[in-house]
């Protein structure tokens, strides 16, 4: 196996110390299975644009293009936005300009930790939302018109897209074999032609995994349905915003944002980065849960095993972050987002003494 060049953008805020936490872990897990990686920290971000008049220059731009994985931590900041009033996001750029149009969000919950719902099978939930990141009504991004008596944005969901979030869906869901698992679309169908649309597509794709259950589900009642039932579910497709919503929901039901890692992923690309954002109120201040993050690094590695010929160390090592993820907290670890005292360094030191 060649050495795996990773792109690192700290970002700004909290962003900066949760990847600090996770290269120190992902360090330590390669260095023991003897796994080649390099990390390259890039600047980009809201502090970047501040700096320089841009959020990510084209140089790191091509640099992080050229690495065989992303390794994000958060970007934005309040107090600094574009000249028409949107904030700094250069993680949206990489989405569309990388064509990564799956953003997979893992809601698992965490051993030992309590779940803001009383069912005892909410010790149960393990779940994936797959947000398509790159068209739906974020394809109206820099697009939408405003003028004196109104403003308007566009939902786009094309065919090639579409297909290609399907087959993602379903493979993910063969991969997870979880038990009464599938595939469940999440959609609006039943009044917005686009999403009636995405739903026949959706239908001829499953026709050709006939292994795989399929069902769908509209938006409003999957709300409901993640405080209802959640354990019941296993992969969620969904338009864009559909999918930034309710993957919020979801973490919110175990623990928080503190405990969702994600990965917005493409054909050859792929950004790995905590739902979260840069969390101006406690940066700096050494208490930020680097968990999601760290969970994120995990996702990194058991796409590096497929992608880029990690092989067989790259799962371990994600499966061994995982697992000392879920004995660091049920040995009692709690971070201050959920009433404990472990800050950021106690975390990531108490995630390493479990992987040991």
């Amino acid at each position: 196996m060649n050495r795996l060049d990773i792109a690192v953008l700290p970002g700004d805020g909290i962003g900066v110390e949760v990847t600090d936490a996770t290269l120190a872990v992902l360090r330590h897990v390669t260095e023991r299975h003897g796994i080649g990686m390099r990390f390259t920290t890039l600047k980009a971000g809201a502090f970047a644009y501040q700096e320089t008049g841009e959020a990510m220059s084209e140089e790191v731009f091509e640099r992080a293009a050229q690495a065989d994985a992303i390794l994000l931590g958060a970007m934005g900041w309040p107090g600094i936005r574009m000249a028409d009033g949107t904030e700094i996001a250069p993680q949206l750029d990489l989405r569309f300009r990388l064509g990564l149009y799956a953003g997979v969000r893992p809601i698992r919950a965490i051993p030992g930790l309590a779940t803001v719902l009383a069912n005892p099978r909410a010790a149960e939930i393990d779940l994936v939302i797959i947000r398509e990141s790159t068209e739906g009504l974020f394809y109206s991004r820099d697009k939408g018109v405003v003028t004196g008596g109104f403003a308007e944005e566009i939902l786009r969901i094309t065919r090639p897209t579409t297909e290609r979030l399907a087959r993602f869906s379903f493979e993910l869901a063969r991969q997870r074999k979880k038990p009464g698992g599938g595939v469940t679309l999440v959609d609006k169908a039943n009044v917005f032609r686009a999403f009636a649309y995405m739903r026949s597509i959706f239908e001829e794709v499953a026709i050709e995994n006939r292994d795989i259950a399929f069902g769908s589900h509209y938006v409003d009642a999957m709300a409901l349905d993640f405080v209802r039932r959640p354990w019941d579910f296993d992969v969620l497709p969904t338009e864009n915003m559909f999918g930034d919503i309710l993957s919020d929901l979801g973490a919110g039901l175990i623990g928080g944002m503190g405990f969702a890692p994600s990965a917005d992923i493409g054909d050859a690309h792929a950004v790995f980065q905590p739902s979260h954002g840069t969390a101006p109120d406690i940066a700096g201040k050494g208490i930020a849960n680097p968990t999601a993050m760290i969970l994120s690094g995990a996702m990194m590695l058991d796409w590096l095993a497929v992608t880029r010929d990690g092989g067989q160390a790259c799962r371990d090592a994600a499966a061994e972050i995982r697992a000392a993820v879920d004995k660091a907290f049920g040995a009692g670890l709690r971070t201050p987002d959920i009433g404990g005292p472990a800050g950021t360094k106690a975390v990531t030191d108490a995630v390493i003494e479990h992987l040991k």
